[in-house]
């Protein structure tokens, strides 16, 4: 038995159903000061993150462990988070729009003895340039709201994804093949 700690716990939920794996309990675990550290890459970022949003749950929920997810997208230097206003989710979109981006996630799972195993998946996604009608359709349905890097490609924004290169779950929030493995390993999963 495993908690699930994310800052999105109903959309992971949805996506470890798909593997047949549904945690003791789904934890919002925002508690965390999600600022990069300076100079720090953007797999080192999603690691650490990760890692801190398994300790904060795991001391909720002691003797039980944890997997905790962290994802950013990165445009060149900029890492890219939840875009919060419009005013985000318009420059991640301008950001984004006719460039290839990636998109880190980072999974943690801690054991109940505090021990943590943690990997980073790395995805391209490229978007094709967007036109004005494009953009202006989007920010008003609103899709953008809540979501890393300012989209969901589970919807209108597939539109937007010319190649994606790697795992389509990562960017969804949960890299799964990655998450299986480490619950395997644990003896979570069969």
């Amino acid at each position: 038995m495993f908690v699930l700690a994310s800052d999105s716990p109903g959309k992971l939920a949805l996506l470890l159903r798909q593997i047949a794996v549904l945690p003791l309990a789904s934890v919002q675990a925002e508690t965390l000061e999600k600022k990069t550290q300076r100079q720090e890459q953007p797999a080192s970022c999603v690691a650490r993150l990760a890692r801190e949003r398994a300790a904060v749950v795991a001391a909720q929920h002691i003797g039980l462990h944890v997997l905790a997810v962290h994802t950013v997208v990165a445009c060149g230097r900029r890492l890219l988070s939840k875009a919060a206003t419009l005013d985000d989710a318009r420059r991640y979109l301008n950001l984004l729009s006719g460039r290839r981006h990636r998109v880190y996630g980072g999974i943690c799972l801690r054991a109940p003895n505090g021990q943590c195993s943690v990997r980073v998946v790395s995805t391209i996604v490229a978007f094709k340039r967007l036109d004005d009608h494009e953009r202006r359709a989007y920010l008003v349905a609103g899709e953008w709201r809540d979501q890393v890097g300012g989209y969901a490609i589970q919807g209108v924004a597939a539109t937007f994804v010319r190649f994606i290169t790697g795992s389509y779950s990562n960017v969804l929030g949960l890299p799964l093949y990655e998450t299986t493995n480490l619950l395997k390993g644990a003896g979570l999963w069969d």
